[in-house]
């Protein structure tokens, strides 16, 4: 596949004089005027999603071209500037896998759901879902700029027709207010940077007057698949709602181009904290050479390595999985081999809903009272010898009580002396063995009703 040289020089300069890089287009583009092609508005309206169109940029297989034309497929859009990363000749590329559908993708899989992370069952009002006590997800939109594969909200990301709309951002917000619990706000979707910037800014600001909200997130894909979307507009628009952090989404090193690093820098310049959500993906990045690069390249552009993620047991993910001890491995080789603030947590997203479980290698190799084994990254085997005098954590000074968190403390409630046990449904009624309304029988085994 023809693609024009890389010596394309455009007439935007850095202040050092020199010209800015640019990714080289493919063909197709080579005659589109620069403005038109750094316009985020032309890059939405001309994205790419049919066998016509993509064949001029890539050479599709056989089981490209018949995902392509199934019907019930996820929806399937591409930018542009996404698809000038694409590897034309290599199905597998890390760049083209993530975008480009095959036919595997409608092959079900064990344990495949359509809300594996069930969301909807978290959910109080239409698009907020409320899983941790202090925090919650509002979904604001379900319009990508560029749609993934694997995508954990497939079920409802995509859909034009069926977008939130202002009434179900008004039940949102007036959740949040009366929810004093909640003090941080994660908008996602669908990605929020591909809505109106009135739309969002009105949303952003309706959300700081809540006095309890003291954190804003938007997670989202955009500055990757649509770098010139981060204009100087949108990004003085978003430095108006400080604390304001945004965690982007790249799963390979290919992905982190210089039109990506230009974005990343103006959200960083206007002091927005970034991070990265990867998720491990079959094929794209599941080595730890790959992960490690990726870190690398993250960190250097300002942008925190945060999670990890375990693909999701959505459909059409089956052939992005991955074994967990391959997630295990590559923390293996990060921890140690890297900078701390570069390793992202690895995590699993509990299916049926219960929030992320961090995984990680096994450090504590034994413990016995007052000392712990612990091994390093190295295989170096230490002891670390625990305090003699007995322990009692005193009343420590807090600037204002702690919120409420109703009856989401879980095993924490347990380590505070709270609660004795935290029991599966149904647990006492199979352990009364048919004995129907007897209460359990009081004794030295049964005092778990003084905790609660």
């Amino acid at each position: 596949m023809t693609v024009t040289s890389a010596d394309r020089k455009p007439a935007e300069a850095v202040s050092s004089g020199e010209p800015l890089e640019y990714t080289p287009r493919p063909a197709i583009w080579a005659d589109v005027p620069d403005e038109k092609w750094n316009d985020w508005r032309w890059q939405m309206s001309h994205r790419l999603n049919t066998v016509e169109e993509l064949e001029q940029v890539i050479n599709l297989t056989d089981e490209e071209r018949e995902a392509l034309n199934a019907e019930g497929l996820f929806r399937v859009d591409i930018t542009p500037y996404f698809a000038s990363l694409l590897e034309p000749d290599d199905p597998w590329g890390p760049i083209r896998h993530q975008v480009i559908p095959k036919g595997r993708e409608l092959v079900k899989f064990d344990s495949m759901m359509a809300d594996s992370l069930a969301e909807d069952e978290h959910s109080p009002v239409p698009g907020l879902v409320h899983r941790y006590p202090d925090r919650v997800l509002m979904l604001v939109t379900t319009q990508c700029a560029t749609y993934c594969r694997y995508c954990t909200r497939s079920r409802v990301v995509g859909d034009p027709s069926a977008n939130f709309s202002r009434a179900d951002h008004d039940a949102q917000i007036e959740y949040l207010r009366k929810t004093p619990q909640v003090r941080d706000v994660l908008l996602s979707g669908g990605d929020p940077l591909t809505m109106p910037q009135r739309m969002l800014e009105d949303l952003l600001r309706r959300l700081r007057e809540i006095p309890h909200i003291e954190v804003l997130r938007i997670g989202s894909r955009v500055p990757v698949f649509l770098p010139q979307r981060i204009t100087d507009d949108l990004v003085e628009m978003l430095r108006q709602f400080h604390p304001l952090w945004i965690n982007i989404h790249v799963n390979h090193p290919k992905e982190i181009t210089p039109e990506l690093s230009r974005a990343l820098a103006r959200l960083a310049d206007a002091g927005i904290p970034l991070g990265n959500q990867s998720v491990l993906l079959r094929d794209v990045n599941d080595s730890p050479e790959v992960q490690l690069e990726l870190v690398h390249k993250l960190v250097k552009n300002r942008v925190r390595p945060y999670y990890l993620y375990q693909c999701d047991l959505v459909q059409g993910a089956g052939h992005f999985r991955t074994p967990v001890s391959v997630g295990i491995e590559i923390m293996e080789a990060l921890r140690g081999h890297t900078s701390g603030f570069a390793v992202p947590t690895y995590v699993i997203d509990a299916p049926g809903g219960g929030g992320k479980i961090p995984l990680m290698p096994n450090y504590v190799l034994s413990m016995s009272p007052g000392r712990i084994v612990l091994r390093n990254y190295e295989g170096f085997i230490t002891t670390y010898r625990e305090p003699d005098e007995p322990y009692q954590r005193r009343r420590l000074y807090l600037e204002k009580p702690p919120r409420e968190e109703g009856a989401q403390k879980g095993v924490a409630a347990l380590n505070a002396g709270e609660h004795l046990t935290i029991k599966p449904e149904g647990y006492d009624e199979i352990h009364r063995r048919g004995r129907k309304g007897e209460p359990p029988k009081r004794g030295r085994r049964n005092y778990e009703d003084r905790y609660d």
